[in-house]
């Protein structure tokens, strides 16, 4: 039985988009350790068979001692476990399991499931981060990328050779866990529905200036907006809530009701590596209106299954919803359908699991 280390940031992103590739490892005969803080989802992935290592990470934070400490951390654990593969996912265990695997010498996986916020800092900060990231992919067997941008900057930047990359549709979308349905009545009611974490970068305040406009001239409209408090939002989103402009529920564990009844999906993000809520929106059957930027056009024919947006661009955004509202119902409802049909034949995650097994396997890890 072959040992395999997971290095993750948090619980829900490895469950909800990782738990079907970690199902196939398991079948395929390795232990499984997960590495990651505490979170709701760590018991099901016990249940899984993964053994859960607990380890905190400062996710947001540059405080370069606690990030000294998460390498030996990783290190220490690698000795220990000695395992004959280490995947990583997310910016600290990709840069820092990637170091330790590296001094380990121990065969490593990384996967660049986006940016964040890591490359739009200052000039100072960001050659930072390209060297520390040149440092752990130097030796990796395999760097995954979810959009070709993020591929070509990081090989433009010489952190991987070409030939050490491979491109997947991102996580993919369980297409029967996400089944397509019934699009919502013919009423005046329109729903518009964000998932994600309330926060700048993912166009958070363009989204709520819009709505307030909107709101102003649609009264039927409805925006509705789901996901954990990521930065200082409570007071803003509070009042929006209060005046009646938008209706905020929190991270919920399971959003598949809020999509049920949404008829357009919003997304106005200025980055992602490849945005999964995209995804499981368009596979349940809903339009999508989201930015022109990797990690979120690939999930959209523009004009057929929803409409692109320039990234930061409020008006446009405006435009863009307005057109959805005005659009004849029968229109909406077809939209749908073919937004079901894209993910079909591009994002299913049995493809892009048996794709990544594949490549893995091709790099010959051995116990």
């Amino acid at each position: 039985m072959s040992t395999i280390l997971i290095l993750a940031n948090n619980d829900v992103g490895l469950y909800k988009f990782r738990k079907e590739l970690i199902q196939e490892l398991i079948r395929n005969g390795n232990k499984i350790y997960i590495s990651l803080p505490f979170g709701s989802f760590v018991k099901p992935l016990i249940e899984m068979g993964c053994v859960f290592i607990d380890t905190p990470i400062d996710r947001r934070g540059m405080n370069p001692l606690k990030d000294i400490k998460l390498l030996f951390k990783y290190i220490v654990m690698i000795k220990k476990l000695r395992p004959s593969m280490v995947i990583t996912y997310t910016v600290k265990p990709n840069i820092y399991g990637g170091i330790a695997s590296r001094l380990m010498r121990t065969k490593y996986v990384v996967n660049i499931t986006g940016l964040g916020s890591a490359f739009q800092k200052d000039a100072l900060v960001r050659k930072i981060i390209v060297n520390l990231y040149r440092l752990s992919c130097k030796r990796a067997k395999v760097v995954f990328f979810e959009n070709e941008d993020n591929q070509r900057l990081f090989i433009e930047n010489n952190i991987v050779h070409k030939n050490q990359t491979f491109k997947l549709n991102g996580a993919g979308v369980n297409l029967e866990e996400y089944k397509a349905c019934e699009y919502p009545k013919d009423t005046e009611e329109i729903r518009f529905l964000f998932i994600g974490r309330i926060m700048k970068e993912k166009g958070i305040d363009e989204l709520l200036e819009v709505a307030k406009d909107v709101k102003q001239k649609y009264r039927k409209v409805v925006f509705d907006l789901v996901g954990p408090m990521e930065e200082n939002y409570d007071e803003v989103i509070n009042e929006f809530v209060r005046k009646g402009i938008i209706h905020y529920h929190g991270f919920q564990q399971n959003v598949k009701p809020y999509i049920r009844q949404a008829h357009c999906f919003v997304l106005p993000s200025y980055h992602e590596g490849m945005a999964n809520t995209l995804l499981e929106c368009a596979a349940m059957g809903r339009p999508l209106i989201t930015s022109n930027i990797h990690g979120c056009k690939e999930a959209i024919i523009d004009g057929k299954t929803g409409y692109l947006v320039k990234v930061r661009d409020k008006t446009d955004l405006m435009r863009q919803i307005i057109r959805f509202i005005e659009l004849p119902y029968e229109e909406k409802v077809q939209m749908g359908l073919q937004s079901r049909k894209w993910v079909e034949i591009n994002f299913d995650k049995k493809i892009i699991v048996n794709k990544t097994i594949e490549k893995i396997n091709c790099t010959k890890f051995e116990s």
